[in-house]
């Protein structure tokens, strides 16, 4: 059946009169009558009884106009979802977060993916450490990661967002606390709290050459897997904690941030997906994630 035929019965239906429906369609009329007497032969039922000056339908016609309204509307329906799946305004993506990222950067970046793309629903797993989001993208159980670098895996596409520098999470009861700004000399004999060496933490290996390179040997307190956790230990007044500067949204009593210097760090914000993800959804997401980090949108 040509759904044609039924666009053309649902305008004659409802406009009861050929010419007025023909009118409506911009075409002819006789072309119109074939077309409904030809739909007439094909179901073996007559829709519409005719007269000179309008047209009724039958009972099988008045059945038949409902059914057909509600085809021509599932038809229109998977159209317009097609055209939005196509231009990436509709979807499901996961995102995770490295701790930094979800206290400095999650809460805005929430709000403008809805603001932006309103029909894509985002689910978001915080305080993930950069290897578990790297299985993660591998396995699918997200699509777009904020991690820091290095990423070491050929099969995901990376972009560097943003460069932040490294600063100092000290007790505000430490001897260091009334300092402007934190030596990495100063951290020698200092008791340290590092994410979890086991996980495989960035921040753990960073943290390690930093102060490998100073010739300091680390005094470790704690490792912890988290980055709320690891600043609420400072807090309590375990040690110190070297993190990237947007940890410093994460604001607790007892803890205070300074810079670290001599030498000046920084870590690199990553997004990462899957190599050869084209999705528009995907796509337009990780614009929309670039824009907002970079300050472009």
């Amino acid at each position: 059946m040509d759904l044609r035929h039924l666009r053309y019965f649902v305008a004659v239906a409802e406009e009861q009169h050929f010419g007025r429906a023909a009118a409506r369609l911009h075409m002819a009329q006789p072309p119109l009558s074939q077309a409904i007497r030809q739909l007439e032969n094909e179901l073996e039922v007559m829709l519409l009884e005719r007269t000179t000056r309008r047209v009724d339908l039958t009972e099988a016609g008045r059945t038949y106009l409902g059914r057909a309204r509600e085809i021509l509307a599932e038809v229109d329906d998977a159209a317009e979802q097609a055209r939005r799946v196509a231009s990436g305004s509709v979807g499901h993506l996961a995102i995770g977060c490295v701790g930094s990222a979800t206290y400095s950067l999650l809460p805005q970046l929430s709000r403008r993916l809805s603001t932006a793309l309103p029909g894509v629903d985002y689910s978001f797993r915080g305080e993930m450490l950069a290897p578990d989001q790297v299985a993660a993208l591998r396995e699918g159980t997200i699509d777009v990661g904020l991690l820091r670098s290095p990423v070491p895996d050929l099969s995901l596409t990376t972009r560097v967002l943003r460069r932040d520098r490294l600063v100092a999470a000290v007790p505000v009861d430490h001897p260091l606390a009334g300092r402007t700004r934190i030596r990495v000399a100063d951290l020698a004999g200092v008791d340290l709290i590092v994410h979890a060496s086991e996980r495989r933490s960035v921040m753990y290996d960073v943290v390690r050459n930093l102060l490998h390179e100073a010739d300091i040997e680390p005094h470790i307190r704690h490792e912890v897997g988290e980055t709320s956790t690891l600043i609420t230990l400072v807090a309590g007044g375990l040690g110190l904690a070297v993190v990237p500067e947007p940890v410093t949204a994460l604001a607790l009593d007892g803890v205070t941030y300074l810079p670290l210097v001599r030498p000046a760090r920084s870590i690199d914000l990553v997004l990462a997906h899957r190599e050869g993800r084209g999705e528009p959804h995907l796509l337009r997401t990780v614009e929309t994630i670039t824009g907002l980090v970079r300050g472009t949108a």
